[in-house]
C-alpha cells in the first residue's frame, strides 16, 4: 500500500506547511495515541525534541493530541533519539516519540516514533496509524483525558546508560576529542559522557539557537571539524547529526571515516573477541563494495537491507547479527541500543583506539573503498524509472558491471529525486555509467 505521510524515516517535512503544521501534529498525536490504547492500564507516550524553533509548536501539538485520547505524556525537552527510544522501554511507556529532521536545515522538523519496545515501528503499525489520521476518531471522555508532565534528568540517565557500554577498565585518558554536536540534540550529553570516561573534549557546534541545527556543523557538515582536529593537534574528531543517532569520525590528519569504515573496524573487532554474532554485518545497499571484500577476509559476511535504518535493523533481527548500520553513519549496536546511536557508535570507536595504542588513522582505515558515485536527479513527478528508454540504459549497465562493480538506484524516500549510485574498479567506468543514467532519468522527467 502506498503511504501517504510516512517516509523511511517517520513523517517529514517543512514546518508549518503540509504534514508538520500544529493541527497535523495533534491529529498524529491523536492517531498513533488510539493506536496503541491495548489494555486496561493507565497509557502512556514519552516525548523527546532536537533544538530546531519549530519543536516547540510540534511538541504541544502533539502533547494537545495524546491527552485528548486519554494518553499521559512524559517530555524530555532535547534529547537524542536513541534516548527517546531507551527511555520508552525503561519507562514503561507505550509509546515513544522523536520531534525532529535529522540532519535537515532548521526550516524542516520530524516525527519519528518507537514502540513499547524501543524500536522504530513496523510498516503495518505505520499504515494502521495512517488510515487512522484520516478516519474520525473517538476522544476521550472529560474523567479520563491525559495530563502531561516534564522530566529534568532524562539526559543523566541517557548518559548513564551510553557510558555502561563501555568496559569498566577502559578509560579514555590521554585522549584529545574534537566532538561537533551540530548545534543539536546531543549539545550537552555527547561532551559529558567522553569527559566522564576521561577524555579531553574540545566540543564545537554546542550552541543551538533553534536555527542553526546543521548549519555548517554536523556529520554532513565536516570541514569545520577537519580543521579543527588538525589545529589542536586532537587524536580523533567526531561528527553528530541533529538528532545524534549518527556519526561521521575524520582521523588525526582530519581524513574522513565514513560508516563503511566504522562497521568494518566494530564488526571484526567484537568478531575477535566472540561478541559478534550472526556471523557478519547488515549493511545497505549503498555501502562499499570494499567493506564486503573485507570482511570477506575476516571470513564474515555482509548482508544488504534496503536504505534506512529501521531496514537494517530488521534483517539484523531477522539473521541473529548485532551490529549493523549505513555508510551514512548510522550504528546500531543491538547489545546497547534498539536504533542507531551516534553517541554509542563514537565511545566503541574510542574504545577500539584506547585498546589499540594505534593513531586513529591506522585504526580505521581498513580498506581502500572501490572507486564509487551517487548522483541525485530531482523530478517533479511521475515515474521517470518506469519509461522503457531509462529501463534499456540501466539493464545495459548493469551488463557491464556484471562481476566487477554493483549499481543501485532508487528513489529517495524522503525528496522527490532518484538517487544513482555504481562502484567499480574502474572509476571512469563508474562516471560514465552513472552521467548515462542520469542524463536518460533527466529526459524521461521532463
Amino acid at each position: 500500500m502506498a503511504r501517504k505521510y510516512f517516509g523511511t524515516d517517520g513523517i517529514r517535512g517543512r514546518s508549518n506547511v503540509g504534514a508538520m503544521t500544529p493541527e497535523m501534529a495533534m491529529k498524529v498525536g491523536q492517531a498513533a495515541g488510539t493506536h496503541f490504547l491495548r489494555g486496561g492500564h493507565k497509557h502512556r507516550v514519552v516525548i523527546g525534541k532536537d533544538t530546531r524553533l519549530s519543536g516547540y509548536m510540534i511538541e504541544n501539538a502533539l502533547v494537545a493530541g495524546f491527552t485528548s485520547v486519554g494518553m499521559d505524556v512524559v517530555q524530555f525537552g532535547p534529547i537524542p533519539t536513541p534516548a527517546v527510544a531507551l527511555l520508552t522501554r525503561s519507562m514503561r511507556a507505550d509509546l515513544g516519540v522523536m520531534i525532529s529532521a535529522s540532519h535537515n536545515p532548521y526550516e524542516d522538523n520530524g516525527i519519528k516514533l518507537f514502540g513499547p519496545d524501543g524500536f522504530k515501528l513496523s510498516d503495518a503499525d505505520e499504515l494502521a496509524i495512517e488510515a487512522l489520521l484520516d478516519a474520525p476518531l473517538a476522544l476521550a471522555d472529560a474523567a479520563d483525558v491525559g495530563r502531561a508532565r516534564r522530566i529534568e534528568d532524562s539526559r543523566g540517565r541517557y548518559i548513564h546508560a551510553v557510558k555502561a557500554s563501555v568496559p569498566e577498565h577502559i578509560r579514555f585518558d590521554g585522549l584529545h576529542v574534537v566532538l561537533d554536536c551540530a548545534n543539536g540534540a546531543a549539545y550537552q550529553v555527547a561532551p559529558t559522557a567522553i569527559w566522564e570516561l576521561g577524555a579531553k573534549v574540545t566540543s564545537i557546534g554546542i550552541e543551538p539557537n533553534g536555527k542553526n541545527i546543521n548549519h555548517k556543523v554536523g556529520s554532513t557538515h565536516v570541514v569545520t571539524l577537519q580543521e579543527t582536529v588538525v589545529a589542536a593537534g586532537a587524536d580523533i574528531g567526531i561528527a553528530l547529526d541533529g538528532d545524534a543517532d549518527r556519526l561521521i569520525v575524520v582521523d588525526e590528519h582530519g581524513r574522513i571515516v565514513d560508516g563503511d569504515q566504522i562497521m568494518a573496524l566494530l564488526g571484526s573487532a567484537m568478531s575477535r573477541s566472540g561478541k559478534l554474532t550472526g556471523g557478519g554485518i547488515v549493511a545497505t545497499v549503498m555501502s562499499n563494495l570494499g567493506l564486503e571484500r573485507y570482511l570477506e577476509t575476516q571470513d564474515l559476511r555482509l548482508i544488504r537491507a534496503k536504505v534506512g535504518d529501521r531496514y537494517v535493523l530488521e534483517e539484523m533481527r531477522k539473521h541473529g547479527i548485532n551490529v549493523g548500520g549505513e555508510q551514512s553513519g548510522h550504528m546500531i549496536m543491538l547489545d546497547h541500543a534498539t536504533t542507531g546511536d551516534g553517541t554509542i557508535a563514537a565511545l566503541q570507536v574510542l574504545t577500539q583506539l584506547v585498546a589499540s595504542g594505534k593513531p586513529a588513522s591506522e585504526v580505521l582505515h581498513l580498506f581502500d573503498p572501490v572507486p564509487q558515485l551517487l548522483k541525485n536527479v530531482r523530478f517533479s513527478g511521475g515515474k521517470p524509472l518506469d519509461n522503457p528508454d531509462v529501463q534499456a540504459v540501466i539493464a545495459k549497465a548493469e551488463a557491464e558491471l556484471a562481476g566487477n562493480g554493483r549499481l543501485v538506484i532508487r528513489p529517495s524516500g524522503t525528496e522527490p529525486v532518484i538517487r544513482v549510485m555504481a562502484e567499480g574498479d574502474d572509476a571512469a567506468q563508474v562516471e560514465r555509467i552513472v552521467d548515462g543514467i542520469c542524463d536518460a532519468v533527466r529526459i524521461a522527467a521532463g
